[in-house]
């Protein structure tokens, strides 16, 4: 397989999609409002990590495309989990791509306490040979969620996906801990929004006199 050629049009969804979610986040800025993006990451899995999975779930690389929907990834960070269901709002309502699933984890914890928001899109790219039907996943989630989810995935890599009892047990306490943070930090929203807005024009007003 080429798999240059087969990422290429991945590289090109996750690249778009970044720019189009960072350009909402700077028209909140420009209006001086709480932005309901942090920030915005993007990659496209790695060719061996594809191959791992394809290898563990059983798909054919001719079903690729299909049956492996998170071979492009955007992630939407966010501050508070009201943000993450605004966010989710915004992509139900474009009309640039299609939603053909979507995964409430917050709602719906995993077992080992995940928590995050999933969208899956089938996004239409420009190529040469025509358009592209391309599927991506989008994955929403706050500053909280996605400092328990890095520690996780680590884990999860280093331990081939066994992690040990004691380790899984330490997580999920550590998952309860994070989602009370953001359940904490969501009774005081409207105060931490007011002090970053006068935080926010005091930078504009330094820039402006500088």
């Amino acid at each position: 397989m080429n798999w240059d050629a087969f990422l290429a049009p991945y590289i090109q969804v996750t690249e778009e999609l970044k720019v189009k979610l960072k350009g909402i986040r700077a028209q909140y800025e420009l209006e001086s409002k709480h932005s309901p993006i942090e920030f915005v990451t993007a990659r496209v899995k790695p060719v061996s990590s594809i191959v791992d999975k394809a290898n563990r779930k059983n798909i054919a690389f001719a079903h690729l495309e299909e049956k492996m929907q998170d071979i492009a990834g955007v992630r939407v960070v966010c501050q508070f989990v009201d943000d993450i269901y605004t966010i989710v709002q915004m992509i139900q309502m474009r009309s640039d791509f299609e939603i053909i699933e979507e995964k409430d984890y917050i709602a719906s914890k995993k077992p080992s306490g995940y928590r995050s928001y999933h969208i899956i899109i089938r996004y239409p790219v420009a190529t040469i040979q025509g358009e592209k039907q391309v599927i991506a996943e989008i994955q929403i989630r706050t500053l909280a969620m996605n400092f328990w989810a890095t520690n996780e995935h680590s884990l999860n890599y280093k331990y081939k996906g066994q992690i040990p009892t004691h380790i899984k047990t330490r997580l999920k306490r550590a998952a309860e801990a994070a989602f009370q943070l953001d359940e904490e930090m969501a009774m005081i929203k409207d105060e931490v929004q007011e002090a970053q807005r006068i935080f926010n024009q005091y930078k504009h007003k330094r820039g402006e006199s500088s």
